[in-house]
């Protein structure tokens, strides 16, 4: 067993904010790569569904200050599909319509978010490989196609593509047209986080099948939700979880007298949080 602190990836991990106890992975070899137990790191949170959406229900049920109690690192959006959200270090960043990160404060309110608490074990390198192959490639080595995991990879990408949904306001619109209220942003040799959540197909309708990621640059002037990708090299991260804590925003009376059975949940979330352009 060996203590590892904040950023140690010579011993094979991404441990953010607090240190942890974990046998590290010194190979990359993503079949050595477990759920930790330790402070809790097996467990994903979840506020809310990405199905709530489909409807416009978007108002915000939850706060970041809420969210950091479960965890220092997640993705989400904001009441009204308010930017892209990334948590990293336990510090949350919003990408609005400008394409630039700015810190949220506590108070900041969203309908929709995950988080947890980091603890990544090195899994491999990669270079000049698309978004699609990369990710397929992922998956193939964690063997984990029915397990709820994430994914850090830090480098250099020499493409991204990356889009921010514009602000709504009450009366909310569905999700599929919000979809067409996005702002759109490419970039090339930018340096920094891609993070990533992968549901399996079983739970598409609570999260979106497959995997669901966020990128913000070194000098945080850049992000959002990625569309595509071409890493030119970086380093990937894994973290599998035993455990889904989902957390339902039963005070809304929007969310509770909903009837979701007339909703287009699945063919609604596939064709909004894929690359339609």
């Amino acid at each position: 067993m060996a203590e590892v602190t904040a950023g140690n990836a010579k011993q094979g991990l991404w441990v953010r904010t607090r240190p942890i106890i974990v046998d590290a992975v010194t190979q990359s070899l993503a079949k050595n790569i477990h759920p930790i137990t330790e402070h809790g790191a097996n467990v994903l949170y979840q506020h809310g569904t990405l199905a709530l959406l489909v409807p416009g229900l978007l108002e915000g049920t939850t706060t970041i200050g809420e969210l950091l109690k479960h965890g220092d690192t997640g993705i989400g959006t904001g009441e009204g599909l308010d930017g892209e959200l990334i948590i990293l270090d336990g510090i949350a960043y919003k990408i609005g319509q400008s394409g630039v990160a700015e810190r949220v404060p506590d108070d900041f309110t969203m309908p929709f978010a995950n988080s947890h608490r980091a603890a990544f074990q090195y899994q491999c390198e990669r270079e000049d490989i698309g978004l699609e192959a990369l990710n397929k490639r992922i998956v193939e080595a964690n063997g984990r196609a029915n397990t709820f995991f994430s994914v850090i990879v830090h480098g250099t990408f020499s493409f991204i593509k990356t889009r921010a949904v514009i602000k709504q306001q009450a009366p909310y619109p569905t999700l599929l047209e919000v979809a067409d209220r996005q702002a759109i942003f490419l970039r090339h040799d930018v340096t920094g986080t891609m993070l990533g959540y992968f549901s399996p197909v079983m739970f598409h309708g609570a999260a979106v099948a497959g995997f669901h990621e966020h990128f913000l640059s070194d000098d945080h002037t850049f992000g959002g939700h990625v569309l595509d990708a071409v890493l030119g090299r970086g380093k990937i991260y894994s973290q599998v979880f035993d455990t889904l804590v989902t957390h339902l925003p039963v005070d809304d009376p929007g969310y509770r007298n909903h009837d979701f059975s007339q909703d287009n949940i699945a063919e609604a979330i596939t064709s909004a949080e894929g690359d339609a352009r």
